[in-house]
């Protein structure tokens, strides 16, 4: 591995740029975090009057976009930061990014010729103000295309034949696709000017080396778009969503390849080598894969956000309705699968409230005095129209007979509340069990080799303790922050290694021994439940999918 080393001394750094700021993390070649900066939307650029780094249409027709240029604008300040603290851009070896999914740059004819013609004496915005062929740009939380949604899937075969190849549901409002056939199909003078459709990420790479980045397999993934068996663009996917659209995208790229130098903007303008290498960007959930050093199929780590987001690292792409599917940005032969419930932790605030007298030491103190399958009380929490299963706002709380024995001798009942210590422990139970179930669909071992948790309800030990004892394994923590800017950072090092080699090189080989002496170490933080309790949540387990498929033919709604 020595002739394979990252260069002493050397940089690698890794950037963000998500829904409400823009982040830097800096590793040098121990892996070690030695800088670190955020350019917050709203409060660095408030010129921009965004709110949450966004624009909502008063309207409510569900239309959520950014300006472009705060983005530009933003990565020129972000340089400034990092000039400010007297950082030494040229030991950069290698830089890469993350950028949120699903959100769409348009460029216009000419902007090649601005981007490779850039004036390191000026600032980036004043230079890229005319690029553009809309000024703001559609991102993932963009729900107003329904229409375009149901007419795809139908081009498609239907939500099955959809999954089959493409990586997962058509019928997401937030995805690329069906925001591109209403783009693209409502003016034919726009479609003529437009000469190019970048990603965030590939949007971001694209400054940097001063040329149109490809999109990467990983990100690519994620627009339904792409065979991701074969990484290529999908010739059914494409001719459903709009014509001519393929020559608008571009080439794909592994997410581990080198989209090109840096450009000489930046080495005149802030002193980067020359010979700096830019590895594609991709998107933020691939790059918290890799922050997290999720690199073994077995691996599951569960972020405990706003939203809850389950990651797992398989070799199979097994497509299903509920999730999605993406190569895996740091294994040229793996996937990851992504789970994403939108009643995370403000859920649990709201319950927290309700009836634990908004106290998170009385929350925890119920579910430490209730026991593990509650007595049989069962519940279904969604303060916000949840992704998975499909369902609207609404308590749903079920008395369960013979709560602990065979699934055909369980009988529910449905009642209107349970006691506060047991919707305490109704509400987590029912999160963490759902989440087992629906990662089982994809194929997840049973127990998992081992859970990385993280995200704010990380630090909660009752919490873990649950996820222990419902999936059955392990589970550690992380106490680094900003994962997919710190995965980004490895990314950088790890495309630079693969550009040394002149092919894909295994992560984990440039991991070697440095794990635990590093930033990227996480600690053991609660042992596996004891296997007869597993056993019991498995029956409980399958009650709960029994119901909530009730629910969802009674009640949802794609």
């Amino acid at each position: 591995m020595a002739e394979f080393s990252l260069p002493p001394d050397s940089y690698f750094l890794g950037f963000d740029s998500s829904t409400q700021s823009l982040k830097a993390t800096v590793l040098n070649s121990n892996l070690t975090i030695v800088a670190s900066e955020l350019v917050h939307f709203d409060s660095d650029l408030p010129h921009y009057k965004t709110k949450d780094g966004v624009y909502r249409d008063p309207s409510g027709n569900g239309r959520i976009v950014s300006p472009t240029l705060m983005w530009v604008e933003a990565l020129d300040l972000m340089f400034q930061k990092l000039s400010n603290s007297n950082f030494d851009f040229s030991k950069v070896a290698a830089v890469s990014g993350s950028g949120q999914q699903h959100g769409s740059v348009y460029w216009k004819k000419g902007s090649s010729q601005i981007l490779s013609s850039l004036d390191a004496k000026k600032p980036l915005l004043g230079q890229l103000e005319s690029a553009f062929s809309i000024k703001e740009s559609p991102i993932w939380m963009d729900c107003s295309t329904t229409k375009q949604c149901r007419e795809i899937e139908s081009a498609c075969g239907g939500s099955i034949g959809a999954c089959s190849s493409h990586g997962g549901r058509v019928l997401m409002k937030g995805l690329l696709a069906p925001r591109l056939r209403k783009y693209l199909r409502l003016s034919l003078k726009f479609m003529i000017a437009l000469k190019r459709i970048s990603l965030v990420s590939s949007f971001m790479a694209s400054l940097l080396i001063g040329a149109y980045a490809a999109i990467d397999h990983s990100d690519g993934g994620g627009m339904n778009l792409m065979d991701i068996k074969k990484k290529t663009w999908s010739k059914v996917a494409l001719e459903a969503t709009a014509p001519g659209l393929e020559s608008k995208l571009g080439d794909l790229a592994p997410a581990y390849a080198v989209a090109g130098k840096i450009a000489p903007y930046f080495v005149e303008r802030y002193n980067f080598n020359k010979d700096c290498s830019v590895v594609q960007w991709s998107g933020d959930n691939p790059n918290s894969v890799a922050g997290l050093t999720l690199n073994i199929p077995g691996d599951l780590a569960i972020s405990l956000g706003t939203s809850d987001t389950v990651f797992m690292i398989t070799k199979d792409t097994n497509p299903g309705l509920e999730g999605h599917v993406f190569p895996n940005p740091v294994d040229a032969e793996g996937y990851m699968v992504m789970l994403v419930y939108k009643n995370g932790s403000l859920t649990r605030e709201d319950v927290r409230n309700r009836y634990a007298e908004k106290s998170w030491d009385v929350f925890n103190k119920f579910l430490q005095q209730t026991q593990p399958l509650n007595g049989g009380k069962l519940g279904f929490y969604y303060k916000e129209h949840e992704i998975l299963p499909p369902l609207p706002v609404g308590f749903h709380r079920y008395a369960i007979e013979n709560f602990s024995g065979a699934l055909d001798a369980m009988k529910e009942q449905e009642v209107e509340e349970f006691d506060p210590p047991s919707e305490v422990r109704a509400l987590i139970e029912g999160q963490f069990l759902s989440m087992r179930a629906h990662a089982g669909r994809f194929g997840m071992p049973s127990p998992p080799k081992r859970i990385i948790a993280t995200g704010g309800a990380s630090a909660n030990h009752d919490i873990l303790s649950s996820i222990a004892s419902i999936f059955g394994c392990d589970v550690y923590t992380v106490q680094r922050p900003d994962s997919a800017s710190l995965g980004a950072a490895l990314r950088a090092a790890h495309g630079w290694l693969c550009n040394k080699k002149g092919g894909f090189l295994p992560i984990s080989d440039m991991y070697m021994d440095k794990l635990e002496k590093t930033s990227l170490s996480c600690k053991l933080s609660v042992h596996a439940g004891d296997q007869e309790l597993v056993n019991k949540y498995a029956a409980y387990m399958k009650k709960r999918i029994e119901i909530e498929n009730r629910l969802v033919q009674k009640l949802g709604r794609c």
